[in-house]
């Protein structure tokens, strides 16, 4: 009988909808893996979900040691430790501070796009290339950057909140869309129009019925015309989120991760939409899917916590 191999670390991805914990082995494969939905009713709810993710990966481990990274879907400010986010119940909090209390030790916490970013350049889409962008497209849009493999000192732990940068009035313009409230305070957010629920929200404005994006793409991949403009639509506010990503950082690679990242055929499209947008003869960059899928995340939060106890 072959023996199970060690669990070697744990890793916590936090979402708007679930809170998935993964068990890694010695060469970051997973080997178990449990989802939760996320209590977003309050930070004390939202704690103790995390707080049982946590502990069934150390008694699944067998380690109450369990180096375990938190990866959650906003910001932390490494001054004060204070969380921000529009999607989960942290913001003003002290989400580092609660967990310590519970368990008594602390656990490296670090915004989910930053972790994809590392974990793909570290044996993903994205080994090879100096500066890599990991650019997440799921309940909310975000995107990480690593260096040379590593993930750069930020001021006010800032990463790209490319979601919360408003969205180009020109392609606004082009479909008539409007400037929609985002969680965040501000309006016309790239995420209202790019996140898992943006298909939803511009079939619903574009032609009077709600489609999601896997219907969407169906529809349009035989004909459906109002498919094909929701569809066209979203492309379109998409690359313009890539070209602001490229002049803002002239990245070498953009790795793209999330939900919407597995739609087929999106990176022709992708490219094809960036390479017009192209100022005089700028080099696009490269566009890769995910190697590590939806696993990305927690594998790059399981790397920062092997980091963290070396």
């Amino acid at each position: 009988m072959t023996a199970r191999p060690v669990p070697l670390c744990g890793a916590i991805d936090l979402g708007g909808t679930k809170i998935e914990a993964r068990l890694f082995g010695p060469g970051m494969e997973t080997l178990e893996l449990r989802r939760r939905p996320t209590p977003i009713s309050d930070f004390d709810s939202f704690v103790a979900g995390l707080s049982e993710q946590i502990s069934w990966l150390m008694d699944s481990a067998g380690n109450p040691g369990l180096p375990v990274g938190i990866g959650i879907p906003g910001l932390i400010d490494k001054a004060t430790g204070e969380c921000f986010a529009s999607n989960v119940p942290v913001s003003g909090r002290r989400l580092g501070a609660a967990l310590a209390e519970v368990f008594g030790r602390d656990f490296p916490i670090a915004n989910d796009c930053m972790a994809l970013a590392l974990s793909e350049t570290n044996g993903g889409a994205g080994d090879g290339f100096e500066q890599v962008i990991g650019l997440v497209l799921g309940t909310g849009v975000g995107a990480g950057l690593c260096f040379n493999g590593r993930i750069p000192e930020r001021l006010s732990g800032l990463v790209l909140e490319i979601g919360h940068v408003g969205m180009p009035a020109r392609v606004l313009e082009k479909y008539g869309l409007p400037l929609w409230p985002c969680g965040c305070g501000n309006t016309g957010c790239m995420e209202r129009y790019m996140a898992g629920s943006g298909f939803e929200r511009l079939s619903e404005f574009l032609i009077g019925t709600r489609l999601d994006g896997r219907e969407t793409v169906s529809r349009a991949t035989t004909g459906d015309a109002d498919a094909q403009l929701i569809y066209d639509a979203w492309i379109d506010l998409a690359a313009e989120c890539l070209l602001t990503l490229q002049l803002t950082l002239d990245a070498d690679c953009i790795v793209l991760g999330g939900g919407a990242s597995q739609i087929p055929g999106l990176l022709e499209r992708l490219d094809t939409a960036l390479a017009s947008r192209q100022l005089g003869t700028l080099k696009p960059p490269a566009l890769r899917i995910a190697q590590h899928g939806d696993s990305s995340g927690a594998r790059g939060m399981g790397l920062m916590a092997l980091k963290s106890v070396r």
